[in-house]
C-alpha cells in the first residue's frame, strides 16, 4: 500500500482572527473614527460662526431701529458695546454715489435731508477679529427743529 503524504503541513482553524486581521481592522476604525470626528469639528465651528454673523445682524437690525429715536439722527459717530459685540455707528450727508445721479437733487427740491449710515459691528479677538458693516440711508425735513 501506498501511503499519502501531507503536502503542506497548515495547522487547522478554529474559526478566531489571526492578530493580523485585527490590527487591520483597528486601523481601518481608527480612520473612519478620525474623519467623523474632523466632521463633526467643522459642523460645529460652522454652527458657532453662523451664530456670531447671526447675532451680528440683531445687533446691528436694534442699533439701526433706534436711530431716530434714542440715537439721535445727527452727523457724527457713536460708538459702544452690546454683549460680546462692539460697534460704531457713523452718521454724515449722504453723497451721491453715480449709481441715481438725481437723488441728491430730487431731495434737495422737495426739501429733503438724505443721511447715510454706516455701522461696523465687530467681535473676536485680533488677529481674529471678524468685523460686519451695514448702511443705510434715511430721510429727514431739512428744516427740522431740534429738541
Amino acid at each position: 500500500m501506498i501511503r499519502r503524504r501531507p503536502t503542506s503541513f497548515s495547522p487547522r482553524r478554529n474559526g478566531g482572527f489571526t492578530l493580523l486581521e485585527l490590527l487591520l481592522a483597528f486601523v481601518v476604525f481608527s480612520l473612519s473614527f478620525a474623519t467623523v470626528l474632523e466632521i463633526l469639528s467643522g459642523s460645529m465651528r460652522n454652527t458657532v460662526r453662523a451664530r456670531h454673523y447671526s447675532e451680528a445682524a440683531l445687533t446691528a437690525q436694534s442699533l439701526m431701529d433706534q436711530v431716530g429715536l434714542e440715537i439721535p439722527l445727527e452727523p457724527g459717530s457713536i460708538n459702544g458695546e452690546s454683549g460680546d459685540y462692539q460697534w460704531v455707528l457713523d452718521i454724515y450727508d449722504y453723497t451721491d454715489t453715480g449709481e441715481n445721479l438725481h437723488t441728491v437733487e430730487l431731495a434737495g427740491v422737495t426739501g429733503i435731508e438724505l443721511l447715510q449710515i454706516d455701522l461696523e459691528v465687530s467681535w473676536g479677538e485680533p488677529p481674529r477679529e471678524t468685523v460686519q458693516r451695514f448702511s443705510t440711508v434715511r430721510a429727514v425735513l431739512a428744516n427740522r427743529s431740534l429738541p
